[in-house]
C-alpha cells in the first residue's frame, strides 16, 4: 500500500476503487448540518445526516465532541465518517476560523484503527479547509501521520 495520499479530480462521494471504502469529511460540534461538503452526501444518502443529528441530540450521553467520529454504513463496504473537527460554525461577527486541528489529528487517529479494522480505504475532499476554514498545509501532515504512514490508503478529490 502507498504511503502518500493520492490526489484525484472528481466527486469524494463516488470513490471508484473495489473493496472497502470510508468517506471522510470534517463536521461541526454545534449540531448544524446543511451546507459544504455535507450537501454532497446528503444528496447521495440520508444515513449520515439522521446518524449525525442523533448523535448529536444524544450528546449528555454518549462521545459526541471535538475529535470524536461517527462512522455510518451506506452502503455494502461503504462508510462515511463523520469528524468532529470544527467549533462552531463560521459568522459574520468573529474572524476565526473554526477548525480545530488538534480535534483533526483525534479524529483521523480513530479513523486510521477503524479503517485498519475494516481493510478500508478512505477518500475525502480536503477534510476542514472547506467553511472550517482551514489550510491544507496545516490538515495534509496530519493525514499523511495518521493514516498513509499507518499504511491505510487516502484519497483526495479536488471537484472539477
Amino acid at each position: 500500500m502507498s504511503k502518500k495520499i493520492v490526489y484525484t479530480h472528481g466527486d469524494a462521494t463516488r470513490p471508484p476503487e473495489p473493496g472497502s471504502k470510508i468517506i471522510a469529511h470534517v463536521v461541526n460540534d454545534a449540531g448544524r448540518w446543511g451546507a459544504g461538503f455535507v450537501a454532497a452526501l446528503s444528496s447521495r444518502w440520508p444515513q449520515p445526516q439522521a446518524a449525525y443529528r442523533q448523535w448529536y441530540r444524544d450528546r449528555a450521553t454518549n462521545d459526541f465532541g471535538l475529535g470524536a467520529i461517527q462512522l455510518v454504513e451506506v452502503e455494502d463496504d461503504l462508510w462515511v465518517a463523520n469528524l468532529v473537527g470544527q467549533h462552531g460554525i463560521r459568522s459574520r461577527t468573529t474572524t476565526e476560523a473554526p477548525v480545530r486541528y488538534d480535534a483533526i489529528d483525534q479524529a483521523l487517529a480513530s479513523l486510521s484503527e477503524q479503517a485498519r479494522a475494516l481493510s478500508a480505504s478512505v477518500h475525502m475532499p480536503r477534510i476542514g479547509c472547506g467553511l472550517a476554514g482551514g489550510r491544507w498545509e496545516k490538515v495534509e501532515p496530519l493525514i499523511a501521520h495518521r493514516l498513509t504512514e499507518q499504511r491505510v490508503p487516502v484519497t483526495v478529490y479536488d471537484l472539477q
